[in-house]
């Protein structure tokens, strides 16, 4: 495990664990964060540690035109009964995912120093939101990093309503253009919707400049 300055580099993600714990320390700054995912790292941890930085490999991914829809929800879809948005409210989005209760977990990895981080993100254009409204209400959503136009990496996303984030999410990688959406690391949920899992170096050639 390698311990960072204040000097904004990482290690080679080849030198992550099996677990793909790479890195300990640093700050959430928007040149670090932006250094980081440009290389296939990401933050991830609890209030009481200090930041930790993974890559893991293999990387969980979905390619949009590998995206799964189930008959089910194409009936929700057809209903309309979400409104979705992007952009329009990024720190509502953020906190909701902070307050979301998942399984498993005591409390939330986004805390007060995350969600300003990420909201600075967003003002510099690169953390975006996806919103899904019933009613007028903010009742579902997700947000992440806007690599380049190859990729986006997913962070978080919360319902408060059934179906209201996978409409969201659906609606999103249908209507984007990325080539690739990062989701981290493998859930059943995720796999369910066509994500699979990618080698490291392979995830890592989408990340430059030009991608594949």
């Amino acid at each position: 495990m390698h311990f960072l300055t204040q000097k904004i580099e990482f290690p080679d993600v080849s030198e992550s664990s099996a677990d793909g714990l790479l890195a300990v320390g640093g700050d959430l700054s928007p040149e670090r964060l932006l250094h980081a995912y440009s290389e296939g790292i990401f933050p991830w941890f609890q209030d009481e540690e200090p930041i930790l930085w993974w890559s893991p490999d293999p990387r969980f991914v979905l390619f949009p035109k590998d995206l799964k829809v189930s008959k089910s929800m194409k009936q929700v879809l057809k209903k309309g009964l979400f409104k979705v948005t992007t952009n329009k409210a990024f720190k509502a989005v953020i906190e909701n995912c902070a307050q979301a209760k998942r399984d498993g977990q005591l409390g939330t990895w986004i805390s007060e120093d995350m969600l300003e981080a990420y909201q600075k993100l967003h003002e510099l254009g690169y953390a975006k939101s996806v919103e899904v409204w019933q009613d007028g209400e903010l009742v579902g959503g997700l947000y992440g990093i806007a690599i380049n136009d190859n990729v986006f990496c997913g962070e978080s996303m919360f319902a408060k309503v059934s179906n209201a984030s996978k409409v969201g999410f659906i609606t999103f990688v249908q209507n984007s253009n990325y080539k690739l959406i990062d989701c981290q690391l493998h859930t059943n949920h995720l796999e369910s919707l066509g994500a699979k899992d990618m080698s490291r170096i392979e995830f890592i050639k989408y990340l430059k400049p030009h991608g594949i």
